[in-house]
Formats: structure tokens, C-alpha cells, sequence
């Protein structure tokens, strides 16, 4: 009875172990892919059917990738820095502003107010796209990186006032009027109190930006005609052709791999934040 007592114990945690290899496998096995690929010679990166592991490791497809363009890869890698940090870093503070203001500072038609906010997810990017490049066009920012960045911000707006709202929500009212009966006002008692006790949430909201923002091709593609402000996703879809319209798939993936490594490297070292600031005010 013991022996099968065991079994029957130890069947589930087999069966949960089984799905976490394989979930992890489908996760990695892409990467692994991407980071072959992209260290194969040329001519055994076009080969078909293709090899599982490279015969000779090779940097020429990172080589042809940062000669690619009129001004090479690293202009349209800084335009893709400049406008993913610039719409992380508006979205940070116009949500963090909000999101105090919803969760601590009650006003009349507030409740109504967060709702249209959240309303804003349904709507499609793609059904706005036309007034969006007339407004910018009639503001004279169209095709710049600053008319793109505003663009970002506005997309991340609603998610980003929605992760710190339940931020704020979820801390104690007590630390907030200790603050204020020690003399902060409400802003100083946000900045200086409220928003380093919050920052999983703040967090989140950076990385969320960043990593929409970074991988966006839809609204660059259209918003943005000007090659030498093209950002990195929208460069990738024409650095993998050659001059016989054929797929290079070295060159391909060398530039997923340009554009995954920030990405991977940002979760890594800030998962933990990431995740407790996605989880934030849930129990409440």
C-alpha cells in the first residue's frame, strides 16, 4: 500500500515536470535557432535543408548585418534606443502621476474617468493609424522620432495608469498619512513615501514600454518613410534580401538576435520586479 501510496503522489509532480520541459523546450528551442543561425559561415546558413548545429562558427552575418542600409545598422539601432527609452520615460511618469492620483486621491468622476481609460484597450491601433499620421502631420511631426515616440506613449498610457493605480491601491493608507502628518504634501508624499515602496510597479510599467516599444513595426513602418529613421524592427524586414530577392537567413537572424539581446538581458535582471509589480493589488 505504501509503494502505491508513492506512486500515486509522485504521478502528478511527474506529469507538472513533464509540462514544464516541455513548454520549456517550445521556449528555447526558437532561441536556439536564432543563435545557430546567425553564427553559421554564409554558405551554411543558406544550405537546404538546413543543419541543427553550426559546422563553423563565423561572425560574417553580424559583419553584413552593420553594413546594411545606406547608414548602417547602428543608426537605426540608436533610433530604436532613443524612441523606446523616451517612451518608456514619459509613459513612467505621466502613468505614475495618474495612477496616485486614481488610487489615492479621490475626485469627482474619477471612478468614470479610469473606466474610459481602460475603455482605450479596445480599440485597435490599426483602425486609428489615418487620423493618427493627419494629426502628426498637421503638429509637423510626421516622420520623426519624437512624433513616433508620442505615438508609443499614448499606446502605453492605459496600461501603464492601470498597473499603478494597483499599485498604489495596494499600499497601506497609514504610510500616506504618516507622510502627510509629518508635513509632506501630497506630491512630496508620493515621490518621496509612496513611489519607492511602489517601484515593482514603476518597474513593470518601464519594462512593459520598453519591450512593446523596442519590437513595434506596425506604426514605425507607416508613421516613419525616412530610411535613416527607420527603427530596428522595420530594418530587419529589408536586411534579409539580397540583390536576387532570396532570403539570407544568416543576416536574418543575426538582426533577431541584435534586436532579442537587450531584451532578455532587461527581464533577467529585473524578472522579480517585473512579476510582483504584474501581480500588484490583487488581493486587494
Amino acid at each position: 500500500m505504501n509503494a502505491i501510496t508513492e506512486v500515486r503522489r509522485a504521478v502528478p509532480r511527474m506529469a507538472w515536470w513533464a509540462i514544464c520541459v516541455c513548454l520549456s523546450v517550445m521556449v528555447v528551442y526558437p532561441l536556439y535557432i536564432m543563435v545557430s543561425q546567425s553564427s553559421k559561415p554564409v554558405g551554411e546558413a543558406t544550405r537546404n535543408p538546413p543543419t541543427l548545429f553550426p559546422h563553423a562558427l563565423s561572425a560574417d552575418n553580424f559583419k553584413a548585418l552593420s553594413n546594411t542600409g545606406q547608414v548602417g545598422i547602428w543608426t537605426h539601432i540608436s533610433n530604436s534606443v532613443i524612441v523606446s527609452i523616451g517612451a518608456t520615460l514619459l509613459t513612467v511618469a505621466l502613468a505614475t502621476l495618474a495612477g496616485y492620483s486614481f488610487a489615492k486621491l479621490r475626485f469627482r468622476g474619477s471612478g468614470l474617468l479610469f473606466f474610459i481609460i481602460l475603455a482605450t484597450f479596445m480599440i485597435p491601433f490599426q483602425a486609428i493609424i489615418t487620423p493618427l499620421f493627419s494629426i502628426l502631420h498637421g503638429l509637423g511631426l510626421s516622420n520623426t522620432l519624437l512624433g513616433l515616440t508620442l505615438v508609443y506613449t499614448t499606446f502605453q498610457l492605459p496600461f501603464g495608469v492601470f498597473l499603478m493605480r494597483n499599485s498604489f491601491a495596494a499600499l497601506p493608507a497609514s504610510i500616506e498619512e504618516a507622510a502627510l502628518i509629518d508635513g509632506c504634501g501630497f506630491f512630496s508624499a508620493m515621490s518621496r513615501v509612496m513611489l519607492p515602496v511602489a517601484i515593482p510597479g514603476v518597474i513593470s510599467t518601464a519594462l512593459f514600454t520598453f519591450f512593446t516599444s523596442w519590437n513595434e513595426f506596425f506604426a514605425a513602418l507607416i508613421l516613419v518613410t525616412d530610411e535613416t529613421k527607420f527603427t530596428l524592427p522595420v530594418t530587419l524586414t529589408v536586411l534579409a534580401s539580397n540583390q536576387m530577392g532570396t532570403l539570407n537567413w544568416g543576416v536574418m537572424q543575426a538582426g533577431v538576435a541584435v534586436t532579442a539581446i537587450p531584451c532578455i538581458v532587461l527581464y533577467l535582471l529585473l524578472q522579480r520586479y517585473y512579476v510582483s509589480g504584474l501581480v500588484a493589488g490583487a488581493v486587494k
